[in-house]
């Protein structure tokens, strides 16, 4: 009885096949399928528990009026920092050529909700800009040619 079970035993394992063992992940940053993304990514929002509470509106499309508004705060600044430019450094790009610049004169400026104070300092032109309604103040110094 002990010959059959050895020469069953040499007999099984003769005929066995092994193979090799192989991880493939799952997660398709990793090397995995990338068919599994949209399932995982959906797996994973589903479980998140942090949600933002202003995130849920979305995008708010700006109305006609708040474009124009932002449109001519734009160009106004632009007008600004281009007159800035050419009077500091003597060359207007904006006109007669003469390298004079339109003369913006010290003071304050309010566009829109942007309240701009210009002056002249011993470090050069000094113009602060402040928003009304945040409270943010910047400060640029444009020094003397």
């Amino acid at each position: 009885m002990k010959t059959y079970i050895t020469l069953f035993a040499c007999f099984f394992i003769g005929f066995s096949v092994a193979q090799n063992l192989v991880y493939k992940p799952k997660n398709p940053a990793f090397g995995g399928d990338t068919f599994n993304y949209q399932w995982m990514l959906s797996s994973a929002e589903s479980q998140n528990l942090l949600k933002d509470p202003d995130g849920e509106d979305g995008f708010e499309q700006q109305s006609d009026l708040e474009r124009f508004r932002d449109n001519l705060n734009s160009q106004l600044l632009s007008y600004l920092s281009r007159e800035l430019f050419d009077n500091q450094f003597g060359s207007n790009t904006s006109g007669s050529g003469d390298g004079t610049g339109s003369g913006t004169q010290n003071g304050v400026y309010t566009f829109g909700s942007l309240s701009v104070e210009l002056y002249e300092s011993n470090l050069g032109l000094v113009v602060n800009i402040l928003d009304i309604l945040t409270g943010e103040e910047t400060q640029v110094i444009i020094p003397r040619n």
